[in-house]
């Protein structure tokens, strides 16, 4: 299905969006409890955008589908990281759990939900 070209762009305000939040979220684990500066101050400025550009996406698209693929992509996204880069575990029942959360979503988007 082809997008009206507003329609399009609130797709990239949600991408967008949600890749600030992903950048946001390590600086947060990087900035040792908010301790450090330069971390600190990205995670701010990180979720200043991500915010921004989450509410652009909220004028086209349902507030449950967008809040919900923000959620489930960045929430898989970080758990990736957290495994390939910060050495965090990774098991059945954890795996199980972001595939059920993505799951979720997509359920989601095709119920018609968004724009």
């Amino acid at each position: 299905m082809d997008h009206p070209p507003r329609t399009r762009m609130s797709w990239l305000f949600l991408s967008v969006a949600i890749a600030f939040e992903i950048v946001g979220t390590v600086a947060m684990k990087m900035s040792d409890g908010m301790t450090r500066l330069w971390p600190s101050l990205a995670v701010v400025a990180c979720y200043l955008v991500a915010f921004a550009m989450l509410a652009q996406a909220l004028r086209e698209i349902e507030v449950g589908v967008a809040y919900a693929i923000w959620s489930a992509v960045g929430t898989a996204a970080i758990a990736a990281i957290g495994v390939w880069v910060f050495g965090e575990s990774l098991n059945f029942l954890k795996l199980a759990g972001i595939l059920l959360i993505v799951a979720g979503v997509v359920s989601l988007r095709m119920s018609g939900g968004g724009a």
